[in-house]
């Protein structure tokens, strides 16, 4: 999700205008993402934002001004990772308000979720909420059919291939740890997960032809 990130930080400072006038910025976001009727900028902006950053990078995305529409895109995560998408509730948990943006960490107090998004203080910036208010997290997929990579690969590999291993297990719901191209315990046991769930593979932690198999026809089910 590094390309979300990269494609989102490159608008940071990007506001609202006070008074009468719309910054045109703001409205590209919204005419881009497909948001026809929105024609200034203080509509609220951040699923706007949002969705057009996942435009940009081919991800999946809500098409819907709600905030909390985006709990029904992607796949959910309770170990969120920089990229992943934060869902936030206002005013009241019970209400439809709610913000979204992309989570970057957490402070070391766990009290504070810091999100890179639209919105926020009427500009998009990194700024941090308060975490009990955190509806859920939400791991996206791309809109092109995922290719996995060719096997084999196993334990003390590392590189590219791995890294997009490690993105499939996650979007397959079965957690791999970071995506950082080393092949340690963490995908290993990833794996052994995925081996385990078909009943009929041979459970060593090592991504061989019918693994891949498999794990492909998770992520198209």
């Amino acid at each position: 999700m590094q390309e979300l990130i990269k494609i989102a930080c490159a608008e940071i400072g990007v506001k609202e205008i006070p008074g009468q006038a719309h910054n045109a910025r703001i409205l590209q976001y919204a005419s881009e993402a497909g948001f026809q009727d929105v024609k200034d900028d203080e509509t609220a902006w951040c699923s706007i934002f949002l969705s057009w950053c996942c435009l940009k990078a081919g991800l999946k995305r809500s098409t819907k001004l709600n905030a909390r529409s985006w709990l029904a895109v992607g796949t959910v995560t309770t170990q969120p990772e920089p990229g992943d998408i934060i869902v936030y509730w206002r005013k009241a948990i019970e209400s439809w308000e709610g913000h979204v943006g992309i989570y970057v960490g957490t402070s070391s107090d766990g009290t504070r979720c810091y999100t890179l998004g639209g919105n926020q203080a009427n500009m998009v910036s990194i700024s941090g909420f308060d975490s009990s208010k955190v509806l859920g997290y939400r791991r996206l997929t791309t809109e092109k059919q995922f290719i996995l990579p060719k096997p084999p690969l196993k334990k003390g590999n590392k590189g590219a291939a791995v890294v997009q291993l490690q993105d499939a297990l996650k979007i397959a719901g079965f957690d791999a740890g970071t995506s950082d191209g080393f092949f340690g315990e963490k995908t290993a046991e990833a794996l052994r997960m995925v081996q385990s769930q078909s009943g009929f593979l041979k459970i060593d932690g090592v991504y061989g032809a019918k693994t891949k198999d498999y794990l492909e026809s998770l992520l198209q089910a």
